[in-house]
């Protein structure tokens, strides 16, 4: 057992709101992690970072593992001092970018054989190296190396595949020390597959909770899927997964998915989309989301959203947005990123305090009902 890592503080039907508590500090759950693949969240400071209303930050195995270099990150501190973030921090185990990224040779028992992204050099990806490598950058929370089939996947292949995982995910945690390479407590989520099939996401489950882990994700969505078979699995898997322990949906980033997903119980969120939207010049706002080319925008002196007090919304308006990113300046796509990041955490600050009001049904199904899918 894991005591005091996380605890369920409130419940609303199956929406939770709780606490993790790392030696990085503490985050209150549901929960939105901001993306910073090679060791930063494009466009934006720490500091603003924080004062948006972030509290951990995803940072990526693969491209950290190949620039600079697990090694480089580990004299410069670790992650957490190389970057100036000092609260918790995730890492990912690097698998999905091998499998979507790299130039694959081969995928074995051992692990994955590809070529580099960036220069074509070979590496190999085991179970232990990625272990190794997070083990060196220092994050909080660690993720098991899964085998990632391609999609479409034949039943038989997505099976293969999801035990495959299984069988790694042993391999991670006989190979992960309890502490980081800089002293700190590491814990190690595994991961739900079995792709769209709701037998081979049970079976996966059920594996997962016998090896008592800190945490569970539920990976293998946000690839393709419709909202329906989004739902359908998560509806299967959720309830299978002890209460007490965190639950993390990989890569899933929509506002209305998040909070449909919190309905069936998840907890922790990641996903590039308010990062990459803002560099896009779109934008979410609490009644739908705006592209900020669009020339209706040109002359409005209102912010992007009246109910916000983001550091953007509190000071700049639409116009001038709309300028900035017209005129292709840095500063735009920054402040657009701040006003993104910091609807996220308040959205599920709101989420927070309908679980702990009782009210979480009713607030999910007034908001999707106000806020529309229709960018203007």
């Amino acid at each position: 057992m894991d005591e005091g890592f996380f605890t369920v503080q409130a419940t609303s039907g199956a929406a939770r709101a709780g606490l993790l508590a790392t030696d990085h500090g503490q985050a209150e759950t549901p929960l939105f992690m901001a993306v910073g693949t090679q060791g930063t969240v494009k466009g934006v400071t720490p500091d603003q970072l924080r004062d948006a209303g972030i509290r951990v930050v995803l940072g990526n195995t693969y491209h950290l593992m190949l620039r600079p270099g697990a090694d480089v990150v580990n004299q410069l501190g670790g992650l957490h001092h190389m970057a100036r973030w000092q609260g918790p921090m995730l890492t990912d185990s690097g698998g999905f970018q091998v499998f979507s990224m790299g130039e694959i040779n081969s995928v074995t028992e051992q692990g994955c054989a590809f070529k580099s992204h960036l220069d074509g050099r070979e590496e190999m990806l085991t179970p232990e190296r990625s272990m190794e490598i997070q083990h060196k950058l220092g994050a909080d929370i660690v993720m098991q190396l899964d085998d990632v089939p391609a999609l479409p996947a034949t039943r038989e292949r997505t099976a293969d595949t999801m035990r495959r995982s299984l069988r790694w995910l042993d391999r991670c945690k006989a190979a992960l020390p309890t502490h980081s390479a800089q002293g700190m407590r590491q814990r190690l989520f595994g991961i739900n597959q079995g792709g769209l099939d709701l037998e081979l996401r049970a079976e996966s489950a059920r594996e997962l909770v016998a090896r008592d882990l800190p945490g569970y994700a539920i990976g293998g969505l946000s690839v393709g899927e419709t909202k329906d078979q989004m739902n359908a699995v998560l509806g299967a898997v959720t309830p299978l997964l002890p209460p007490g322990k965190p639950r993390y949906l990989m890569g899933v980033g929509f506002p209305e998915d998040m909070l449909e997903a919190i309905g069936m119980g998840v907890d922790m969120f990641d996903c590039v989309l308010p990062t990459r939207c803002a560099r896009h010049s779109l934008v979410f706002t609490s009644a739908g989301r705006l592209r900020m080319k669009n020339a209706m925008h040109a002359a409005s002196t209102g912010p992007l959203d009246t109910e916000c007090g983001c550091y953007t919304c509190a000071n700049f308006s639409r116009g001038y947005l709309r300028h900035l990113i017209m005129a292709g300046e840095i500063l735009g796509m920054t402040l657009l990123t701040i006003h993104n990041l910091h609807f996220y955490a308040r959205l599920m600050g709101l989420a927070r305090q309908a679980v702990q009001e009782g009210r979480y049904g009713d607030f999910c199904r007034d908001w999707l009902q106000r806020v529309t899918a229709k960018a203007t």
